[in-house]
């Protein structure tokens, strides 16, 4: 007996050092990419089907980032184009209020991230689920990734995703993110004068349908507008801004090529744009993530993708340039 324990010891040493024994499920060096990465997937198995868009966002309200749609791109791709990329292919908005407050009080620039965005895929195996990191959002907006509510709403995702797919693990993403500090963003300024027969109001009403006007005909959606005046800054005491208002916006003839080989791309899209005015200034700032995010964090080269988002940004650059000047 005590021959065949010595044996049994021996085969379980041997089992552990060739990294085959149980308490060695992981490697012992995990690899790191190179680049702070500015987009996460988060992945989870879905053979059953249990884990749906409603889900996961049910599951993110519960922690505190409310919805503010989640679209099933699916349904106008199939009446668009002739073939679909995934059995599920969402495009969804998101918002913690509280710490959408806070970081607009130090950074008035965060409104590109006001909603902030995802996109829900599945090949029905799995359930993908794309989202900014810490890193993506600082970098995007040009906060210290150390700000401390930016932490927060970081930590707050996380929360949300590991609430919604109990089982699911971030996958690991090495793309070549070609800097670390330029955020891409697309600004515009306008001066605001008022004559004595109109207000604060007809002014930004009076820009708003112009905008929408000239970007509904060359088919861009705008599935959400947020008018954080009166739903976050009123109800807090905050009273900095004239208007503060922001738009989710969207093409169907860009986000379709694009997530054929980038459904993470979605963590960009439906794009935030800001619009506002501060009561101690004469100008209307605006402003949005430029495409070179989904460009140049996301390793995008072909030209399918690329054409697209460049033209559409374009498009919407020319009609802001006309409208500012």
């Amino acid at each position: 007996m005590k021959k065949v324990y010595s044996l049994l010891v021996a085969a379980a040493v041997t089992l552990t050092m060739l990294g085959c024994g149980a308490a060695s499920t992981e490697p012992a060096v995990v690899k790191k990419p190179a680049k702070a990465q500015s987009v996460q997937i988060f992945t989870s198995e879905n053979k059953d089907g249990k884990i749906t868009p409603k889900v996961i966002s049910d599951k993110m309200d519960a922690v505190g980032l409310t919805s503010a749609g989640n679209n099933d791109m699916n349904k106008p791709f199939s009446q668009r184009f002739s073939k679909l990329h995934y059995k599920t292919y969402n495009l969804a908005m998101y918002q913690n209020d509280a710490l959408t407050l806070k970081l607009i009080k130090k950074y008035p620039n965060f409104g590109a991230l006001a909603p902030l965005t995802m996109s829900i895929w599945s090949d029905g195996e799995t359930m993908n689920v794309s989202t900014l990191t810490l890193d993506g959002m600082a970098r995007a907006t040009g906060i210290a990734n150390t700000d401390p509510d930016l932490i927060a709403y970081a930590a707050l995702i996380h929360k949300g995703l590991k609430a919604a797919m109990p089982n699911g693990k971030f996958q690991f993403l090495d793309y070549n993110v070609a800097s670390q500090t330029e955020s891409y963003a697309v600004t515009f300024e306008m001066d605001v004068e008022i004559d004595e027969d109109s207000t604060m109001e007809d002014f930004k009403e009076d820009f708003e349908g112009e905008f929408e006007g000239e970007m509904e005909p060359i088919g861009f959606l705008m599935p959400n507008y947020s008018n954080l005046q009166e739903e976050l800054f009123e109800d807090a005491g905050y009273d900095e801004y004239d208007f503060y208002t922001t738009y989710s916006i969207c093409k169907f003839d860009v986000i379709y090529p694009v997530s054929k080989l980038h459904p993470e791309a979605g963590a960009y899209a439906p794009c935030s744009m800001y619009m506002y005015k501060k009561k101690s200034e004469d100008k209307m700032h605006i402003g949005y993530l430029g495409v070179d995010n989904w460009i140049k964090t996301l390793d995008i080269k072909d030209q399918e993708s690329m054409k697209p988002l460049y033209e559409a940004q374009g498009l919407i650059n020319n009609i802001l340039t006309e409208m500012t000047e």
